[in-house]
């Protein structure tokens, strides 16, 4: 090799459509977060993601499309992480408190994406303009919820309860300890999940 040669660098990564639909929601995210749902700019979440404006549009029908989608996939790719973290093994109890220590830990790891899907979910409107319900985002949250109940309740370590109206409970729970935690920076998420986990329990659980 000269002085003056270079060694070649090869021809450039091509990212799949799945990668590159990731990137963009990515960079989706760092804009909300950045510029609040309405401020949010299809041009900078394209500068963002060093993709061409008309890239976006190819994948996504529009803001709201991009938005919906995003949501959708960060908050499905948050509960499995969590789930990802458990021993499924265990009593239905005992996973239910590994699952909201882990999900309070979110504060500190993920914040910015809880941020993101706070101002997404309370931001979208439906095709006729009206409000989206918040619980469409939730809907495979709640089944994967309601599954893990009817086990404690087969185990007998849960006591009869209607599954869907206690995963809307459940959930709910999680989605207010997340933004007290966010406001409350002193707290230590793990003391608020534990106390929060006795607390559901005592409902739950048979005999209780």
């Amino acid at each position: 090799m000269t002085a003056t040669s270079r060694p070649s660098r090869g021809p450039r990564q091509r990212l799949s459509e799945d990668q590159r639909r990731k990137q963009i929601m990515v960079a989706a995210i760092q804009e909300v977060v950045d510029h609040g749902y309405e401020g949010a700019s299809l041009t900078r979440i394209a500068a963002r993601a060093d993709v061409a404006k008309g890239l976006v549009w190819r994948y996504f029908t529009g803001k709201d499309n991009l938005m919906e989608s995003t949501a959708k996939v960060t908050m499905e790719t948050m509960r499995q992480q969590i789930v990802d973290t458990l021993d499924l093994d265990q009593p239905v109890p005992d996973i239910i408190r590994a699952a909201l220590r882990q999900a309070a830990l979110q504060i500190l790891t993920h914040r910015d994406e809880l941020i993101a899907l706070n101002r997404i979910v309370h931001n979208l409107h439906r095709a006729d303009g009206a409000e989206r319900v918040v619980a469409d985002f939730y809907e495979e949250t709640y089944l994967g919820q309601e599954e893990l109940f009817r086990r404690g309740q087969a185990e007998g370590s849960l006591r009869d309860f209607d599954p869907r109206v206690m995963a809307v409970t459940y959930q709910g729970s999680i989605d207010i300890m997340l933004a007290y935690l966010d406001d409350h920076p002193d707290i230590d998420p793990r003391d608020y999940a534990s106390e929060l986990a006795e607390i559901l329990l005592s409902g739950m659980q048979a005999g209780s």
